[in-house]
């Protein structure tokens, strides 16, 4: 480990819960980011502030005036660009010694497989359900463990599931294609900085996996801006689910 990483490291370092070991293993570790919106942006940045090895970002979109007030990665000389792109730029240049690889692209099912059977946890912070539907069977199909979060006006949720399917439950036991209907925040609004706080949260699971501490699964995490409380509700695994039984 050369002077500068272990200094970047060096809180990591001094934690007995990580140690060298447990950042050998986060260095060793591979993410997949699905989305560079709001909370994408505030999950990426830390996961390359944090060393993980390899970090793949997935966004087929371009950024917007829109984005601004919540896409900390982006600026006003972004409008346009592709979102990846810019965000690849600025994490790059955050931690040079971070691989990063970017696509620019809307995978279908069988790219999106071959993209997660390579990593070692997925983060899903995109803005539609049908997306997370695919991500989630991928993910069940490949044994890798999902974090998924999203927000809205001043409310966040996430959740961490599997690897192990067979025991806990996997997103479609927590939603199902009923729920398309539900509002999303381009409709409604989002404070700006609940995507960021999200986001953060999913990246310290992220972090806390691959560094081989505890995980707690199959519940689901609710943050409410609006009181500043956090709540925590268990998912049941369902016995009909077609997806993880």
């Amino acid at each position: 480990m050369n002077k500068t990483a272990s200094s970047r490291d060096a809180r990591h370092l001094a934690l007995t819960q990580i140690g060298a070991a447990g950042q050998a293993r986060i260095a060793a570790g591979s993410v997949l980011l699905i989305g560079a919106g709001g909370i994408g942006c505030a999950a990426a940045q830390y996961l390359v502030s944090s060393g993980v090895g390899r970090v793949t970002i997935c966004d087929f979109d371009t950024v917007d005036a829109t984005n601004l007030g919540r896409q900390v990665l982006y600026g006003p000389d972004d409008v346009g660009k592709s979102k990846v792109r810019v965000a690849g730029a600025r994490l790059a240049a955050a931690n040079p010694g971070v691989d990063l690889t970017l696509i620019d692209a809307r995978l279908d099912d069988a790219a999106l497989a071959d993209v997660v059977t390579n990593v070692d946890v997925v983060l899903d912070g995109c803005d539609n359900f049908s997306t997370r539907f695919q991500v989630s069977d991928a993910c069940v199909a490949a044994h890798c463990c999902l974090i998924s979060g999203a927000a809205i006006r001043l409310e966040g949720q996430l959740a961490v599931f599997g690897p192990d399917y067979t025991a806990t439950p996997c997103y479609r036991c927590l939603y199902s294609e009923a729920d398309e209907s539900l509002e999303n925040c381009a409709g409604n609004g989002v404070l700006a900085a609940v995507p960021g706080v999200i986001g953060t949260l999913m990246a310290v699971e992220a972090l806390k996996q691959l560094a081989g501490l505890d995980v707690e699964r199959g519940r689901l995490l609710l943050f409410d801006a609006g009181s500043g409380d956090f709540r925590s509700v268990g998912i049941p695994k369902r016995d009909d689910c077609a997806a993880c039984n």
